[in-house]
């Protein structure tokens, strides 16, 4: 029989660490043999694989992790999506829509369609890597151009961008603002939270290039 406290001494390491942790690391930590760690490793494991629990051990580079169950996935994105929500501003949101429906785009362009500097905003989407420089537009001053990034698409729970939700009123400036505010604070999700359903006619509601 395993000892308890060894265990729960195990769980605690696998819970704590950043990284895999390789088997002879848990031997030099509990003062096992090989064979007793590994022995150690397979019993946790195997609690861990009841469905009841919401996280698994794997093995995975070169060590043993603790992890989230795959079929758990749809719930930590709605979390994280949740966070995104939360710690932006309504100027920040809405900056973010029009870039992902509108690039690529320069900083001029994003504050004619805003009506306010966006500089600082900018700059913040940037730090935290939802937008990125695509190039430079072929017109004098060759202004930068901006468009969202794989970060943005894991963040507010889209496959691509055509799955960008549709809305009315395309060619109205004041209307698609709004629309765009709406789209940024809940993308993704409907009225229960569930993740978008796929829907081919998609592709063929993207902001039009040109007003």
């Amino acid at each position: 029989m395993e000892d308890p406290e060894a265990i729960r001494i195990l769980e605690a390491l696998l819970f704590a660490s950043d990284a895999p942790l390789e088997l002879h690391r848990i031997q030099e930590v509990l003062g096992l043999s090989a064979a007793e760690a590994e022995r150690l490793v397979r019993t946790l494991v195997h609690r861990y694989e009841d469905p009841e629990h919401g996280l698994q051990i794997v093995e995975v580079g070169g060590g043993y992790r603790m992890a989230t169950r795959g079929e758990l996935a749809p719930w930590l994105l709605k979390l994280q999506r949740s966070r995104t929500r939360t710690r932006f501003s309504k100027p920040a949101l809405e900056t973010l829509a029009i870039i992902a429906y509108r690039q690529p785009i320069s900083r001029a362009e994003v504050e004619a369609l805003r009506g306010v500097n966006v500089e600082g905003v900018l700059t913040t989407l940037l730090e935290r890597r939802l937008v990125k420089v695509m190039g430079r537009r072929p017109t004098p001053g060759r202004p930068l151009l901006y468009g969202t990034t794989r970060e943005f698409l894991t963040n507010f729970g889209l496959r691509d961008l055509d799955e960008l939700p549709r809305f009315e009123e395309e060619r109205n400036v004041e209307g698609r603002l709004q629309a765009l505010l709406t789209i940024a604070e809940g993308p993704g999700t409907g009225n229960d939270g569930a993740a978008p359903s796929e829907d081919p006619g998609r592709s063929g509601d993207r902001l039009p290039e040109g007003e």
